[in-house]
């Protein structure tokens, strides 16, 4: 069986309301390498009327994200993708990421924002995220959303 090695950043996170995704096993099967870091720096931002976690694709800029790795099949990697809204919404790269526990530096599919409004580099950066963070900004789960379907993409992507 194929494995993807994952990186997770944001809700995906132990912890956060996403979580679920990976831990139902109908989604497929999920398990935690290690918590590491991205090898270039990147601004995690929280942004849309939702507060929803973004790393922009502008490496060189903000902060060696922390996060989560996790070894995936191709189910769950597909399961992902959809609620990533790959690749029309995120786009799923390989990046370099530190594991934390070793010297170690591995390729991990990695969420990105491309095409990203410009002041979203305004929003303040942060080097690791939490749905519950002195920030203020709880992220909005899908199902408390309503029927806005993708609209609130225009809140932070440069749309076509």
């Amino acid at each position: 069986m194929i494995r993807h090695l994952v990186f997770v950043y944001g809700t995906l996170k132990r912890n956060e309301p996403n979580h679920h995704w990976l831990t139902n096993k109908e989604n497929g099967e999920a398990r935690l390498i290690s918590k590491g870091t991205t090898q270039e720096k990147y601004p995690l931002v929280i942004g849309s009327r939702f507060n929803i976690p973004y790393v922009l694709a502008a490496p060189d800029i903000g902060e060696n994200i922390e996060g989560e790795v996790y070894e995936v099949d191709n189910k769950m990697l597909s399961m992902l993708d959809m609620l990533e809204d790959h690749p029309e919404y995120y786009e799923r790269k390989i990046k370099k990421i530190c594991l934390k526990d070793s010297d170690e530096v591995i390729d991990c599919w990695i969420y990105l924002l491309f095409m990203y409004k410009q002041q979203m580099m305004e929003l303040p950066f942060l080097k690791t995220y939490s749905s519950y963070g002195d920030h203020g900004k709880n992220y909005a789960v899908r199902e408390s959303r309503g029927d806005v379907g993708r609209e609130y993409w225009s809140d932070v992507k440069v749309m076509d």
